[in-house]
C-alpha cells in the first residue's frame, strides 16, 4: 500500500492529500529516510511524521485496504524516544 493511504487507512493524517503533500514536504520518514508518497508501506516499517516540533513516530503492525475507527489504533504502534 502507499505511504499516502496507509497514513490515512490508519488516520495518523486526516485527508491523502494531506498525507501526500506531507510527503512532498520531507516531513515524513520511512526508517529514517524521507519517503515519497508513492513508497509501498510493508509491516515492520517505522514511520516518523513531523507537526510542528513534534515528532510522530510508528511501527507499521498490518497494512490492510481498509480499517474502521476501531480498527486504526490496531494498525500501529507509538514509539517513544
Amino acid at each position: 500500500m502507499r505511504l499516502d493511504k496507509y497514513l490515512k487507512v490508519a488516520r495518523l493524517i486526516k485527508r491523502r492529500t494531506v498525507a501526500n503533500d506531507a510527503c512532498d514536504g520531507e516531513r515524513v520518514t520511512v526508517n529514517g529516510r524521507e519517503a515519497k508518497a508513492s513508497y509501498q508501506v510493508k509491516v515492520g516499517d517505522v514511520i516518523g511524521i513531523a507537526f510542528g516540533n513534534r515528532t510522530l513516530r510508528v511501527r507499521v503492525l498490518a497494512v490492510p485496504e481498509y480499517a474502521t475507527k476501531e480498527q486504526a489504533g490496531l494498525l500501529y504502534q507509538e514509539l517513544t524516544d
